[in-house]
Formats: C-alpha cells, sequence, structure tokens
C-alpha cells in the first residue's frame, strides 16, 4: 500500500474519531458531511475503527428511531486518537514547512520579497488573438 494512502486513510479515521469524541450521537451520513467524505468511506472507517476495538456501538436512547446508533471512543480508542493526533500534526507541520519554503522561492523567483511587486519572470504573457 502506498504511503498516501495509508496517510489518507489514517487522516479519515483521525477526523473520524476526533468527530465521534465530541458528538457519539452523530449519524453515519452526518459523519460523512463533517468529514468531507462519502458516506460508503465512513461506513468503510467505522467497520474498521470497531473491528480494531477502538469503537464501540450502542441505540442512541434519545432518539425516536431506536435503530439509530451511539459510537463511543474505547479506552484503546482514546490512545489511539492520541497517536493519531501527535502523526496528523507531524504530517501537517511538515506539509506546512514545505509549503512555505515553495512560497518563499517563488516569491524571490518573482522579486517580490512578500511586498506585492512582480518581477520580470512573473509579468503575465500578452496573448496573440
Amino acid at each position: 500500500m502506498s504511503r498516501n494512502v495509508e496517510s489518507g486513510r489514517e487522516d479519515a479515521h483521525f477526523r473520524v474519531m476526533r468527530l465521534l469524541d465530541a458528538h457519539p450521537e452523530y449519524s453515519q451520513r452526518e459523519i460523512a458531511a463533517e468529514v468531507g467524505i462519502s458516506l460508503g468511506a465512513v461506513n468503510y472507517c467505522l467497520n474498521a475503527l470497531i473491528q480494531k476495538g477502538f469503537i464501540k456501538v450502542g441505540n442512541f436512547r434519545a432518539s425516536h428511531n431506536k435503530l439509530r446508533y451511539a459510537y463511543f471512543l474505547t479506552p484503546r480508542g482514546l490512545t489511539e486518537k492520541t497517536a493519531l493526533t501527535t502523526r496528523f500534526l507531524a504530517r501537517k507541520l511538515a506539509e506546512f514547512e514545505a509549503l512555505k519554503s515553495e512560497i518563499e522561492a517563488l516569491q524571490e523567483e518573482c522579486g517580490t520579497g512578500g511586498e506585492g511587486k512582480s518581477g520580470p519572470k512573473c509579468q503575465r504573457s500578452e496573448r496573440i488573438a
């Protein structure tokens, strides 16, 4: 499995676990909308988290619809969420630093130095009609 696929799956697990920690009563549809992934991906993610013992499922008692579930993080799930948070933050900080370096290089190339002026390489070329 590629590194990007694995980190994408880990990001989805992190976001779902983080959301469920705050809102265990959310439906799969609400989770999908909040996290920004498909309903099928949420179902797959929840099943994986349940299988690993990170989430347990219970009926949502306050609901008129007794088929609705609540998803609770287990103690193992809370430990895993902490580890996922640490790895997620490290990845995002590395992405931020790489993006910052790229922006600085582009600003140098354009001669802007962050001041909004455009150098000769950054002038728009005229279109030929």
